[in-house]
């Protein structure tokens, strides 16, 4: 796994050297939103709001919004509004209501039409005043709901008897007779309070005074998510997965890219790096042909993106300058003057010619033969004329077991590996002179050999 940092300058790469393959992923995934919208047709949602005149509690509201989103209205709204084909449970998947400040119970309805939207809401709102007043008007007949309006004739009857008595008494000015009328005034005064006071309490009295606040307004535009919303996000979303899945493979890459990594994960000393020109643009090989190429060169894939930018090349004498070092370095290293096998992994471009470049530098000191091996199941040719081995690669392109698996074919095959050799793609400036050696051919000595053991 990579453990590099997540920079913004990675997400900056991603978007600098993939922005047509993010480009082309955003315009499916609006297409997958375009066709989202197609399968669930646009809503409309209104709302129309109940008054509750008094003093209510928090419960007691709550109560209430369930009675307006209860089964029972919904059936009552279904067999009004008569509807095919829509009944009252898949009306009350339709319906909402909560309680709002000041005593306002706020009913929405949602319909594939905003003219359904505005008749649902206005008859869920009317149904719903009307079942809780039934609810609470009394219109049973059990003995909890007909004993207020007893207690109100037996009060009344009460009164009058009251009435009666204070008529009836001695109109003198006996003590008696002021006391007795004074007693039945304030007994006719203690019965209009309780009147009053059950007036009150009566739940039928606040819930009768219920009041549907106009009707619902008409909806102008459709309910979220609408077609621009679902194309939008279907966009974002592809663009982000995308964006994703590029920072998810970059963390678990596992290709080595220093030079360190790389000559331990050889078992050999790392011998310098060679520059070679980057002719990405350059005449297309047999491999970049066909529809399969030209799709992956039109969006973008066909060049790595985790890759840092080629940098600027001196000239053709500071390159030059490296190669020989390194044959330098190479010939320090051996004891007496051998032919050298240089490994280069099949289908690294970039090694390939610097191993070629690097024939031509060291000329027949040592004398040197390339030779390609798959990644796949590598194969080194016997030990012949040949005591060594000198690995030429790229960074970034194999992982530690892929090269492991170089240096143990170069084990069978009876050859040590005496260095490492990393070649990192520049962007040159200049062009070869006459007279020198074209650096994307192959010199005399460099011979491609057979990667089973033929002859070279």
């Amino acid at each position: 796994m990579n453990d590099d940092t997540i920079r913004l300058a990675t997400i900056g790469r991603i978007l600098r050297r993939r922005w047509r393959l993010l480009a082309t992923l955003a315009v499916v995934g609006a297409l997958v939103g375009y066709g989202a919208s197609l399968v669930f047709p646009p809503r409309y949602t209104t709302s129309a709001s109940v008054l509750l005149p008094g003093q209510w509690e928090e419960r007691e509201l709550l109560t209430q919004v369930d009675i307006a989103t209860s089964s029972t209205v919904a059936d009552r709204v279904a067999a009004e509004l008569g509807w095919p084909g829509v009944g009252g449970a898949e009306l009350r998947d339709r319906v909402s209501a909560k309680a709002t400040d000041g005593n306002i119970i706020k009913i929405s309805g949602t319909a594939d039409t905003p003219q359904r939207a505005q008749q649902l809401s206005d008859q869920v709102a009317k149904e719903f005043v009307e079942f809780a007043a039934r609810i609470a008007g009394g219109s049973t007949d059990s003995e909890a709901a007909t004993a207020p309006e007893a207690l109100r004739k037996k009060i009344e009857e009460t009164n009058r008897r009251i009435t009666d008595l204070a008529e009836a008494a001695d109109p003198g000015q006996t003590v008696e007779s002021v006391q007795a009328r004074t007693t039945l005034e304030r007994l006719r005064t203690s019965l209009e309070e309780a009147m009053t006071k059950l007036d009150q309490a009566d739940p039928a009295n606040t819930l009768a005074g219920m009041v549907v606040m106009g009707p619902a307004a008409r909806p102008a535009g459709e309910a979220p998510p609408t077609r621009m919303q679902l194309i939008v996000a279907g966009a974002l979303l592809f663009f982000l997965f995308a964006v994703i899945g590029h920072l998810a493979a970059a963390r678990m890459d596992r290709r080595l890219r220093t030079e360190p990594e790389i000559a331990a994960a050889l078992g050999s000393a790392l011998l310098g790096t060679v520059d070679v020109p980057d002719e990405r643009r350059g005449a297309l090989r047999p491999e970049d042909r066909g529809p399969r190429a030209r799709i992956r060169r039109l969006l973008g894939v066909d060049t790595r993106w985790d890759l840092p930018s080629p940098q600027r090349s001196g000239d053709e004498a500071g390159r030059r300058i490296r190669y020989r070092r390194v044959c330098a370095r190479l010939r320090g290293q051996l004891p007496a003057p051998r032919r050298l096998l240089v490994v280069v992994p099949d289908g690294d471009e970039i090694a390939r010619r610097a191993a070629g470049q690097l024939v031509a530098e060291a000329e027949s000191d040592p004398l040197l033969r390339v030779v390609e091996v798959s990644m796949e199941r590598p194969i080194v040719p016997d030990r012949d004329t040949e005591s060594g081995a000198l690995v030429v690669l790229s960074a970034g392109n194999w992982t530690a077991e892929e090269l492991a698996g170089i240096a143990e074919a170069c084990a069978d095959g009876g050859h040590e590996v005496v260095g490492v050799v990393v070649a990192a793609p520049v962007s040159a400036r200049t062009t070869p002179s006459a007279g020198q050696v074209p650096e994307n051919g192959t010199p005399v000595l460099a011979v491609r050999g057979s990667a089973t053991g033929g002859s070279a």
